[in-house]
């Protein structure tokens, strides 16, 4: 296993989740979010990822965490891990995920 998929970067490990239904949260500011995103995306600034916590374990799906570059989307990543979301993914820059 790379570093990079260590920590949810692995690009196959993504595709796989999105594969299988992955949600797509984009932890981005609400402006940043309106200015362009992925279809289908839902957004939950990362300010708020803590508030939205069984929310997300709710849904019962992989996550695939984005934002502008991958440092929020990390962030996002081990909050949830640490709240028991075990199926969560740093898609990096939500740019990235839309490629994907």
């Amino acid at each position: 296993m790379g570093l990079l998929s260590f920590f949810g970067f692995g690009k196959s490990s993504i595709k796989e989740a999105l594969r299988k239904g992955a949600i797509i949260i984009d932890v981005r500011h609400v402006n940043e979010y309106d200015q362009g995103r992925v279809p289908e995306s839902i957004n939950i600034p990362l300010n708020l990822i803590t508030s939205n916590i069984e929310r997300i374990k709710g849904m019962e799906r992989p996550v695939v965490l984005c934002c502008a570059s991958g440092n929020r989307s990390g962030q996002a990543a081990r909050i949830l891990k640490s709240n028991g979301i075990k199926d969560v993914y740093n898609g990096g820059s939500w740019m990235s995920v839309l490629k994907k």
